[in-house]
C-alpha cells in the first residue's frame, strides 16, 4: 500500500497528491511516469510525475478526473492509500542525457497547457538545480485554471497567458511565443511542449517555421502504460511508436498529429478499437515494455 501524505485542489477539477513511494522517488527522472491503482478492482491510471523528493521518498502527481477511476481517485484524502503505485516508467527527458555545459549554451523554452503544466515542472526544476534557467509559457483558459504558478516562479522565467485575458497576457500559447520572439527579441533553439494534442500540434507548426528543435510529450494518449492496449500507438517519422514504451517524449516535428488525434477519437469506442486492431494487425500493440515497481 502507498500512503497519500497530502491531497489538495490546485484549481477547479485539478487535484494534487503527494504519495509515499520511496523506491520510485529514488530512481525516477523528469519526464517519466507512474501507474496508480486505487484498489484491486480499479483501473490502471498512468500519470506523469509532477515532482519527487528523494530524501523523503515521495512522488507528487497531478490529475484531472475524467472517467470513473480518476473520479474515485479524486475522493481519496490524506491518510488513504493506493493499492499499487508502479514506476518509474517510460524514458526520461532528453535533457537529462545532455551534458550540462551543452545545456547552458542553449536557449530553452517550455510551453505548458492545462494539466500538461504538471510534467513540465520537474524538468524546469532539474535544469534550475543544474544552473540552467529556462523560459516557461503556461497557457490556461482563465486565471482560475492557472496551476503551480509559485512553484514555477522560483525556478524559471515565467510567462502566463489566458484565453480570455483574465490574467497577464491574452491569447494562445503560440501567440505568446510569437510575441516573445518577434516583439521582445527572444531566441530559442530548444522547445519542450506538453499539453493537449491540438496545442502541441500548433506549437510544432510554429516552431518548425522558426527552426526550433521541439520535443512533445504524448502522455495524453496513454491508457494502460505498458504498450499492451494499443491506445498510445503513434506515427513518428513514418515509424510506429508507443508513447508508454518508446516515449512519452518524441520529436514533435516528426509526429503525425492529425492521425494521432483521429486515432484517439476512434479508440474511445468499442467499435473503433475493433477497427483499429483489424487495420493495424501486429503493430496494434507495443508489447510489455519497461515494467518496474516500488520493490
Amino acid at each position: 500500500m502507498y500512503k497519500i501524505l497530502s491531497a489538495d485542489n490546485l484549481a477547479a477539477n485539478i487535484y494534487r497528491m503527494v504519495v509515499k513511494a520511496p523506491m520510485v522517488a529514488k530512481h525516477c527522472q523528469p519526464g517519466q511516469f507512474i501507474i496508480a491503482k486505487v484498489d484491486e478492482v480499479g483501473e490502471r491510471i498512468p500519470l506523469t510525475i509532477c515532482d519527487y523528493d528523494r530524501e523523503n521518498g515521495t512522488i507528487t502527481i497531478v490529475f484531472q478526473p475524467i472517467g470513473n477511476s480518476t473520479r474515485r481517485m479524486a475522493e481519496l484524502t490524506a491518510g488513504d492509500s493506493f493499492e499499487d503505485f508502479v514506476g518509474p516508467l517510460g524514458r526520461p527527458s532528453d535533457l537529462i542525457d545532455t551534458p550540462i555545459e551543452e545545456l547552458k549554451k542553449r536557449s530553452i523554452v517550455f510551453i505548458a497547457g492545462g494539466v500538461g503544466t504538471a510534467p513540465v515542472y520537474p524538468q524546469v526544476k532539474w535544469l534550475h538545480e543544474h544552473g540552467v534557467t529556462a523560459d516557461v509559457i503556461i497557457g490556461a483558459k482563465n486565471k482560475d485554471l492557472v496551476i503551480l504558478e509559485d512553484e514555477f516562479k522560483s525556478v524559471c522565467n515565467l510567462y502566463i497567458t489566458t484565453d480570455d485575458g483574465s490574467y497577464q497576457r491574452k491569447g494562445m500559447v503560440t501567440v505568446c511565443l510569437q510575441d516573445l520572439i518577434e516583439k521582445e527579441g527572444k531566441h530559442y533553439d530548444w522547445c519542450v511542449a506538453i499539453g493537449p494534442m491540438i496545442m502541441m500540434k500548433f506549437v510544432c507548426k510554429l516552431t518548425k517555421e522558426y527552426g526550433i528543435h521541439t520535443v512533445v510529450s504524448m502522455n495524453p494518449i496513454m491508457v494502460d502504460g505498458t504498450g499492451m492496449c494499443g491506445a498510445c500507438r503513434v506515427m513518428v517519422g513514418g515509424e510506429v511508436k508507443f508513447a508508454c514504451v518508446d516515449g512519452p517524449e518524441f520529436d514533435g516535428h516528426l509526429i503525425d498529429f492529425d492521425q494521432a488525434m483521429q486515432r484517439n477519437r476512434m479508440y474511445q469506442t468499442e467499435e473503433g478499437r475493433a477497427i483499429l486492431k483489424a487495420q493495424e494487425g501486429d503493430t496494434h500493440h507495443g508489447g510489455c515494455g519497461m515494467c518496474g515497481g516500488d520493490k
